[in-house]
């Protein structure tokens, strides 16, 4: 079956963009993406110690590093190249590794054998190749690469959060620094001395406290959504983009007209034959004037890539290098004067103090790329397994790419306000915020390489180009940056730690209870094979039992089984599975097919979503499941593209079909769950009677369902199904969870040792799985079970 996903499978994501819609969405970035790039002039140059600037010729090297490097990197690496490169709409490292995930088979998270032909489409997607190079053969088999591609994605997305943290405290502190060094030159009406000691009061003590208000600001604006944000913010930019736009256009006419020709390469060829330690390394903050270029890919899911692009080409780029000649023209020729390195000294005096309020209500909207960015990154690490459970809220239902998630929102700005009071130096923070940009930047550039080749189907020769020529630029800023390492880049070296170590743990925790469960499920003839046996009840009822794995029958239900000899009247096994794509479509959802014969009433329903979609994202998810199962049983008979799965026939059912066909809902108030008591957290062994009996009322609001008409015109045996499936409803709805405990092993490895503590103490301290949010205290039933690691 193929199963490619169609232009009108995700509202809002392939359908053909107007140019009423590009335009509005390129409205929208400038205010949520191009908020970094556009305010970088504000710590470019001013993150460089004064003493560098020692003659002209160095002004005009620095303008030639920046020109190239804005053209290289930002304009044709990720505008024209990276950009064309998206998963389903997403983009970002982790969207580049999902990417040569479903090329090849470079995931680490282990499947099951059996389920992949029913869970996967990725063996039947035409953009797979047929024929497996040598190459694509040799990483496949090769464990420790599948490790480093995972490890460099991870450490894609740690640098982009880093960047998160980073950049809202230089944006806002720099800005502040500037506001102050403004009212630092207001005359007052007393004596040199006390104006002097006021000056340096303001330039000196202020500027942290008003940067740490507008940090908090900034992070609580979060929760108004992309949408609103970008709208709101937009007008900023534009008018920031206008104003510094005609300022370097006015420095270059008034200063120095001929610094147009430091563009040329000669002048940077020149600044590195002169080679000296201290100069080369301030090419460290020379390398902030692409910073928000990675944020450019990564917030791709909440806008679109026409509209980035034309926002990027059209404005940001012809007026970021008018801004960046200005201010070197105004360098050049007041190498004596004053802070000449601060952008806002170069603009003139009787508009400064406006320039300043406004830059600083432009770096407030210069923090929100990256935020948004790790947002979307975050939710991406959550959908494969690589981070602990948080809540995640989409704020647009348009845009399935726009989220906000209020923990990582917090936790931000806690620690931007903790980097802000700790250095309270723009210089410092740009140290760390540099090595976190062209880190990311290298991430993006080794995984693109793989790309170009398993992907766009190019040649190694291109690939290697590609590595090598955008490796070598970011290789020399790296090592720029790490000669600033004791300077202030130690902190994000810290930070990455820290992220490092959460995520590798939790993913290293989730693949082993994987394998777990994939060696200790039971075949699913065992559980058929019990409606025979002597001593088993089958209760009234649905019992909902929720699974990792897709097939057979998981340890901790069949544990309970063991002890408990009794089960539903209908047993639905629920599995969420998570493919290396960004969003499934409605039509590929639920994937339902039966477990044992008609008579055991046993079905299986697998829920397929991309790493882009919300898990849970309805109240009535339940009821979606019962309708899926009802559409199957009438279907059943006559459909022929059905898979054909180790248990038996799955099928597909959309929403689009659950249109009352099978069963029609009537929405009531008053229902009744009906769950076993289980005593001191134990499984006790009891009779189907006792079972009975011990059940706990319920009043819970839930739909009850009933046979359409055109049930009397079915097969008497599949209405005689629907009619059981009805009435167990009608019963009560029981939930079934595995609660894993994880004991480790005794091992000489204490680093994995180390991965499973930091597991187990994230696991009971993250938020509740998905699938237990909506569920009633008294109607879920959690089976404890032992995993030995």
């Amino acid at each position: 079956m193929n199963l490619e996903q169609t232009p009108d499978a995700v509202p809002g994501r392939f359908k053909r963009e107007t140019w009423r819609h590009i335009l509005l969405l390129s409205f929208q970035s400038l205010g949520v993406v191009y908020g970094r790039l556009s305010t970088a002039p504000l710590y470019v140059f001013s993150t460089i110690e004064l003493k560098e600037f020692n003659s002209k010729e160095t002004v005009y090297g620095y303008l030639s590093f920046i020109f190239w490097t804005l053209t290289t990197i930002s304009l044709l690496k990720y505008a024209f190249l990276v950009l064309s490169t998206d998963e389903d709409g997403e983009g970002g490292p982790f969207a580049l590794y999902s990417i040569l995930c479903r090329c090849a088979k470079f995931g680490l998270l282990p499947r099951d054998g059996n389920a992949n032909e029913v869970m996967n489409h990725e063996e039947n997607s035409s953009s797979r190749s047929k024929i497996r190079s040598r190459a694509k053969r040799a990483i496949e088999n090769h464990e420790t690469f599948k490790k480093f591609l995972l490890l460099s994605a991870l450490l894609g997305a740690c640098m982009i959060i880093g960047d998160a943290v980073l950049t809202p405290s230089i944006s806002v502190l720099s800005a502040s620094s500037s506001l102050h060094r403004s009212l630092a030159e207001i005359k007052y009406s007393s004596s040199p001395k006390t104006q002097k000691s006021i000056s340096h009061a303001l330039k000196t003590y202020v500027p942290v406290p008003f940067a740490c208000v507008i940090l908090v600001c900034i992070f609580m604006l979060q929760h108004y959504g992309t949408h609103n944000i970008g709208f709101a913010l937009a007008p900023v930019v534009i008018t920031w983009l206008i104003v510094v736009g005609g300022v370097g256009l006015y420095n270059v006419f008034h200063w120095n007209p001929e610094i147009l020709s430091a563009i040329s390469p000669v002048h940077m060829f020149r600044f590195i034959k002169i080679f000296d330690y201290k100069s080369f390394r301030s090419l460290g903050s020379i390398l902030l004037c692409v910073a928000g270029s990675e944020a450019m890919f990564a917030d791709l899911g909440h806008f679109s890539k026409k509209s980035i692009k034309f926002s990027f080409v059209c404005l940001i780029y012809p007026v970021l290098v008018l801004c960046y000649a200005g201010q070197a023209a105004f360098i050049s020729k007041n190498l004596n004067a004053e802070d000449f390195n601060h952008l806002s000294t170069s603009v003139p005096k009787h508009v400064r103090h406006i320039f300043v309020v406004l830059s600083l209500l432009a770096s407030a909207v210069g923090s929100q790329a990256t935020i948004t960015a790790s947002f979307s990154i975050i939710n991406q690490c959550l959908a494969l397994g690589c981070f602990p459970r948080v809540k995640v809220i989409h704020t647009s239902d348009k845009r399935q790419g726009q989220v906000y998630i209020p923990d990582v929102n917090w936790l931000l700005m806690l620690l931007s306000l903790t980097v802000t009071i700790g250095f309270h130096d723009t210089q410092r923070i740009a140290k760390a915020a540099g090595l976190a940009i062209v880190s990311g930047m290298l991430v993006t550039t080794c995984l693109m390489s793989l790309v170009i080749v398993f992907f766009w189907k190019k040649s190694l020769f291109s690939a290697g180009c590609f590595l090598l020529f955008f490796g070598f630029i970011e290789g020399m800023y790296l090592s720029a940056c790490m000669l600033s390492f004791h300077k202030g880049a130690w902190y994000l070296v810290l930070l990455l730690a820290l992220l490092l170590t959460i995520m590798l743990a939790w993913n290293y925790g989730t693949r082993k209870k994987y394998e777990f469960d994939l060696q200790n499920k039971v075949p699913a003839a065992w559980l058929t094979g019990l409606r025979m046996g002597l001593g088993v009840s089958r209760v009234p009822g649905i019992g909902f039992i929720y699974t990792d794995v897709a097939t057979g029958i998981p340890a901790f239900f069949s544990h309970f089984i063991t002890n408990l000899p009794a089960f539903h009247q209908v047993l639905i096994f629920v599995s969420f599975k998570s493919l290396s794509v960004p969003h499934v479509p409605s039509s590929e959802r639920y994937l339902v097919g039966r477990v044992g014969a008609r008579e055991d009433k046993i079905y299986r329903c697998i829920v397929r979503y991309g790493f882009c979609d919300q898990v849970r994202d309805t109240d009535d998810f339940e009821e979606q499941i019962i309708h899926s199962i009802g559409e199957f049983i009438t279907l059943e008979e006559n459909d022929r593209e059905s898979q054909i799965s180790p248990e038996g026939r799955m099928m597909f059912i959309p929403k689009s079909s659950l249109k009352g066909k099978a069963l029609i809902p009537l929405h009531d108030s008053r229902s009744t769950l009906s769950v076993p008591t289980v005593n001191n957290n134990e499984i006790e062994v009891a009779s189907g009677s006792d079972l009975v009996e011990r059940t706990v009322q319920v009043r819970s609001k839930k739909v009850r369902f009933m046979l359409p008409e055109i049930s009397r015109q079915m097969p008497a045996l599949v209405r005689e199904e629907l009619q059981e499936l009805v009435d167990a409803r009608e019963s009560g709805t029981a939930y079934f969870l595995g609660q894993s405990h994880l004991a480790v092993r005794g091992s000489r490895n204490i680093f994995k040792k180390f991965l499973i503590l930091i597991y187990v103490f994230l696991d009971r301290n993250c938020r509740e799985p998905p699938v237990a949010l909506n569920i009633p205290h008294a109607a879920l039933l959690e089976v404890g079970t032992v995993y030995t690691i």
